[in-house]
């Protein structure tokens, strides 16, 4: 494939992936509202959808056998979930908050199934002991949230209102199959695609995970992220991208660590991005927790943080 044709379907494929994890999410959260989920199931159901890019596109990346790019497009997009999530919430609409014992709860989760991930990439756990430290921390929240019913003080916000039957039950059902569809080959094209031009114009892979691919295939994130901060539904925003980071880390790098080799633990720039994802982590909780929430202040600290880990990663890649 020449150069020129690479770039276009690179193009093309972003585009249908990005369209396709929109309508994914959409359909997922109205079909979750249509259910009367709370507001954190709801936002773990959100974050699956949105997701999928990222997810797909790391699977992909490990199954091609560029083990550090299908890393990168995890790490990279869980350091930018954070910043572009949380940050510009923060920044649109003035503060982002939820009660002490929401944010107890997914903050908990989100550092625990990160920290696992740190262990195995540090070297110190093998790969089957950080999955199972990663299910130990996520099978009971996924119990607890399943079990809460609306309006839960631990969940945080009541819940919402079902919207309207202004469509059938059957509209979501029908669609979802054929985005995901969408999204998988879109991914994958999107891989393949950003491979080739990489490494004809002699860029380091690492990047284009790290930093082009995380950066694309988080933007579905990113959009809903927003949304929900717009909305002032801060329990919805804080689980969807905590959970959206759990669920990458668990379906991006825990279950196919024990499939694929990833050798006994990570590169040091792949180890300082895991280090650093923690860190970010951690920091986007303890100012959650500060008396009115995350703020601007707070918001462009994240965007600092991402800015500075882009720095890092673009230097030494």
């Amino acid at each position: 494939m020449s150069t020129g044709l690479a770039g276009v379907v690179f193009v093309l494929a972003l585009i249908a992936t990005l369209y396709a994890a929109a309508v994914f999410a959409d359909r997922l959260d109205h079909l979750g509202a249509r259910l009367g989920l709370p507001e954190s199931v709801l936002g773990m159901v959100t974050a699956a959808g949105a997701d999928a890019p990222e997810l797909a596109s790391a699977i992909a990346a490990l199954a091609s056998g560029a083990k550090g790019v299908g890393l990168g497009v995890v790490i990279g997009s869980n350091v930018f979930n954070l910043a572009a999530m949380l940050g510009v919430s923060a920044l649109v609409a003035g503060a982002v908050t939820l009660r002490r014992e929401a944010l107890a709860l997914e903050g908990g989760v989100a550092l625990g199934v990160t920290g696992a991930v740190c262990l195995f990439g540090f070297g110190v756990v093998p790969a089957w002991t950080a999955f199972v430290l990663a299910l130990a921390i996520l099978v009971p929240y996924v119990i607890a949230i399943a079990r809460a019913g609306r309006g839960s003080p631990v969940l945080g916000e009541p819940h919402r209102r079902r919207p309207p039957h202004g469509r059938a039950l059957w509209v979501p059902l029908a669609t979802i199959p054929p985005a995901l569809a969408v999204i998988v080959l879109g991914s994958v094209a999107m891989v393949h695609t950003a491979l080739q031009l990489a490494d004809r114009a002699g860029l380091p892979r690492v990047l284009v995970g790290t930093l082009l691919l995380a950066v694309l295939t988080s933007l579905p994130n990113a959009y809903t992220g927003v949304r929900l901060g717009r909305a002032r539904r801060g329990s919805a925003l804080v689980s969807e991208t905590m959970n959206s980071n759990t669920i990458n880390l668990v379906g991006g790098v825990a279950v196919p660590a024990l499939f694929v080799g990833f050798g006994s633990h990570f590169s040091g720039l792949e180890t300082a991005g895991v280090a650093w994802l923690l860190a970010a982590t951690g920091l986007a909780l303890a100012l959650l927790a500060r008396p009115g929430g995350l703020r601007r202040t707070g918001g462009g600290l994240l965007l600092a943080s991402w800015a500075g880990f882009a720095a890092v990663q673009g230097i030494f890649g």
